[in-house]
């Protein structure tokens, strides 16, 4: 029995092998690489993966990583496309097919169905002469050295390098179709990254009686009643026109106070913040938030085309939203 020194020597020599094998893969794909792109961005319809065994878990994985960054593609089992699913594939389709061996019995029943829907195959496999190497269109060299398994059975450097390829197709296809983070965030709309490229200020302001604003001539007073009133810590300024002409802060008080000015006598345009940081309805809200830590504040006035100010969003809005 190994002991605990062993397992982390034989961790070790895994990953080293795998890192081994991944370092390969550059040289081994050459331009069937760039043909292998070429060929699914000319594609009308989908990209569909078809794998089985370790092959398939790999292959779910490559699908969802193209239909996620702008590639149409689905996994499709090879077993199954035997039994009836090979009809989810259409002759405008393009075919990855991954098999370490080239030689699964599957896809012999396969190919020759295949060939017949005139669909282009891509291979990613590890074997260039294999009856899969062979009948494919484009060959993408998967080959490895030798698994991390000491038995050299189980698929482990293998199944590590056809990932790493799947996931350079996907990047490179990404770049290539201008994806961008915006298209990115709508085939993630239920997640983070969804709420962070896809949420607008717009969606989360406040507006309405809501907004916290008194005129340039109101007093101290009446400036710190507002602030209170909206609960924000601020509050916005406006002249007789109803633009923003500046905002009053609860560190705009502070500093009134250490002063000692009359709170009911003095106006709250001597001691507010002229101006103020606004930001558009229709920004996206994370850059409200890189405005926030630019200047180190936490509300954002949002005005329309006159600078009259619509509605304001704090730093606690995008927090609750999960964007901050």
């Amino acid at each position: 029995m190994l002991n605990k020194n062993d397992y982390l020597q034989t961790a070790k020599r895994v990953i080293e092998l795998e890192i081994h094998a991944i370092s390969q893969v550059p040289a081994q794909l050459g331009d069937a690489f760039n043909q292998a792109c070429i060929a699914i961005l000319a594609c009308t319809g989908r990209t569909v993966v078809i794998g089985i065994g370790k092959s398939s878990h790999i292959g779910n994985k490559i699908a969802a990583s193209l239909a996620s960054t702008g590639t149409p593609a689905f996994f499709v089992h090879a077993g199954e496309a035997c039994h009836g699913d090979l009809g989810m594939i259409m002759p405008n389709d393009v075919v990855i097919a991954i098999s370490n061996s080239g030689e699964t019995t599957e896809f012999m029943t396969l190919l020759p169905q295949l060939k017949w829907l005139k669909v282009p195959v891509i291979a990613l496999c590890g074997k260039r002469d294999s009856s899969l190497g062979a009948a494919a269109d484009i060959y993408l060299d998967a080959s490895v050295s030798i698994e991390a398994c000491p038995l050299g059975l189980a698929p482990t450097a293998s199944t590590t390098v056809a990932l790493v390829i799947g996931d350079a197709l996907a990047v490179a296809l990404l770049e290539a179709r201008g994806f961008t983070p915006v298209d990115f965030a709508r085939t993630h709309p239920g997640g983070n990254i969804g709420k962070r490229l896809l949420l607008t200020v717009q969606d989360l302001m406040l507006t309405g009686d809501r907004i916290p604003i008194v005129r340039t001539d109101a007093s101290l007073k009446d400036a710190i009643f507002e602030v209170n009133r909206k609960g924000l810590g601020v509050t916005l300024i406006v002249d007789e026109s109803q633009k923003l002409f500046g905002v009053f802060t609860d560190g705009d008080l502070r500093r009134a106070i250490e002063h000692q000015f009359d709170l009911t006598t003095t106006c709250v345009s001597e001691f507010m913040s002229r101006g103020g940081k606004k930001i558009a309805s229709n920004a996206l809200a994370t850059e409200a938030v890189c405005l926030m830590e630019q200047f180190n504040i936490t509300s954002l006035a949002i005005v329309d085309k006159e600078q009259q100010p619509i509605g304001i969003i704090h730093l606690h809005h995008l927090i609750k939203a999960g964007v901050a």
